[in-house]
């Protein structure tokens, strides 16, 4: 088994820096304060793109776009996508792993990670990035596809006392050869659709969590993270190599309005 390792300064050096990078990158989408781009995959990396994309708020502080990127509870009621999402164990102060299953658009069989998620506050720049696991409770299911999340995360970067930029970039292999209408509509529809979604539920956050554990905000303070806690070396790397692949390439589009996105969100 290949080793896990918590994300260090360097690793989310490197994730912010591909968040605000412009070179190489191809615009899919660009309208409303919302844009879309893509990055094909390198020459000796894995055969996924890269999709990133971006939306400006001007109406919510960065502060409450990442309690709302954590807040695993307050994802279940805006989230139409999940099917289920959990946190199962504690890795370290500012590291968990977890579990996602989510519905992808008809007819497409559903998906589902496992991951190791890890967060960092740095001069009102506030990151998550996460990759996939196995964990031995955790074995892929046979009613879901178990994808693969090669790097995925969020940036939240501060533009003022109620506003902020959100970024969200992601490599996540769907195991599965897509049809083409899948990897349009993902760019160009349903990221920024998924984007837009993540911005009302910011909005209506706080007079949710007002009634909802007001004070508990374990991302913030570890004291408070009741999970129990596991060893780095109960976990491995999950490459996408060892899964099943399924083709999908020849399925045709159901009028649908099942699922919003077809990638990784947790």
């Amino acid at each position: 088994m290949e080793p896990v390792q918590v994300p260090d300064a360097d690793a989310f050096r490197a994730f912010r820096a591909q968040c605000e990078a412009e070179r190489g990158w191809q615009s899919r989408y660009s309208r409303e304060g919302v844009g879309v781009w893509v990055q094909p995959p390198p020459p000796a990396g894995p055969a996924v793109h890269t999709v990133k994309c971006c939306i400006d708020i001007q109406d919510v502080p960065a502060e409450t776009v990442y309690d709302v990127l954590h807040d695993i509870e307050y994802r279940r009621k805006w989230d139409m996508n999940v099917i289920d999402t959990h946190d199962i164990a504690r890795l370290a102060t500012n590291a968990d792993v977890g579990y996602y299953s989510w519905k992808c658009p008809k007819p497409l069989k559903n998906r589902d990670v496992v991951t190791l998620r890890s967060w960092q506050v740095v001069d009102k720049s506030y990151m998550i990035i996460n990759f996939s696991v196995k964990h031995p409770q955790y074995p892929p299911r046979k009613d879901l596809v178990r994808a693969v999340s090669i790097l995925a995360g969020y940036l939240v970067q501060s533009t003022g006392p109620n506003s902020c930029t959100l970024t969200y970039l992601a490599q996540v292999d769907p195991k599965g050869k897509l049809p083409k209408w899948v990897v349009n509509k993902a760019s160009q529809y349903l990221a920024p659709r998924m984007l837009k979604k993540m911005h009302k539920a910011c909005l209506k956050y706080p007079s949710w969590k007002q009634q909802h554990n007001v004070s508990v905000k374990p991302w913030l303070y570890p004291e408070q993270n009741k999970l129990p806690s596991m060893m780095l070396s109960d976990l491995a790397l999950q490459h996408a190599a060892s899964l099943e692949n399924i083709d999908e390439s020849s399925l045709s589009e159901v009028k649908d309005e099942r699922g919003d996105h077809s990638g990784s969100e947790n």
